[in-house]
This record gives structure tokens, sequence and C-alpha cells, in this order.
């Protein structure tokens, strides 16, 4: 984790990074089949958000017990939307359930409803070519403006 990410784990509090797993556990699990390559990625997500192996099991085992939380800090939201699109595309099936919650989950998260769609195909193709958070946001940063 580094110090920006650090900082901003500080700044939004436990419980943003906790509604962040339990979207991310949602995301895995609406194709019917949360498999290992999805738990290995929420697993690296939680590292980084400091939520423990365990705060992750119990967040999987009582998703009603954590409230949705959109951060107010704009790159951290950012963060949690490539995240989710990440979650959704990591094992190379995306479903019509899962691009809806998805474009949910955008929304929720505050960014415009006509332009998701091409927010969401952006973050995607930004991932399968291997570019990380920073560089997608900055590719997509007059969709968010």
């Amino acid at each position: 984790m580094n110090l920006k990410d650090l900082l901003s784990a500080f700044s939004q509090g436990k419980s943003t990074a906790k509604s962040h797993m339990k979207n991310l556990i949602e995301m895995a699990a609406i194709d019917g089949n949360f498999d290992d390559v999805e738990y290995d990625l929420l697993k690296s997500i939680a590292k980084r958000n400091g939520i423990s192996e365990g705060q992750l099991t119990e967040i999987r085992k009582n998703p009603n017990k954590v409230i949705f939380e959109v951060p107010t800090d704009p790159t951290e939201k950012f963060h949690q939307l490539y995240d989710l699109v990440h979650m959704m595309t990591i094992d190379k099936n995306v479903n019509s359930e899962e691009l809806k919650l998805s474009h949910i989950f955008a929304v929720k998260l505050g960014y415009n409803r006509d332009r998701v769609k091409e927010l969401m195909d952006t973050i995607q193709s930004n991932i399968l070519h291997g570019q990380g958070h920073e560089e997608a946001m900055k590719r997509v940063a007059f969709l968010i403006s």
C-alpha cells in the first residue's frame, strides 16, 4: 500500500472499505459462481484497503451488517468503480446480471447515468490492457468531471 492509498484509507475510514468489500462480494457472487480467481482478487483489494481475511469472511457471512457508503474522495470513488469492473471481468465471462449490477453501483457512486456505459467500457478496456487505477482514471477524466 503506497502513502496515497494509506492516507485515503484513513480519511475514508473502515466503513467505506467494508462497504466496498461487500459490493465486490456481491459482484463476484451474482453470476452464481464465486471462483478462486475472483476470491484472490477480492483478497488483494481487501489487503490494499486494510481489511483482514477475517474481516472479509465476516462481511461475506453477514453482508446485511455492512451499510453501503459512498466515498467522499473522488479518487477513492473511482478506485471502487475500477475494482468493481475488474471483479466483473476477472473471470473473462461478463454476464448481463454483472453488467446490470455494475451500472447500479456506478450510479450509486454518483456517476452520470448517461455516461456509465462508456465509462465502464473504457475501464474494462484499460483492465484488459493491464493498466491500473491511475492510468484508467486519466483516460476517463472527461467522463467523470
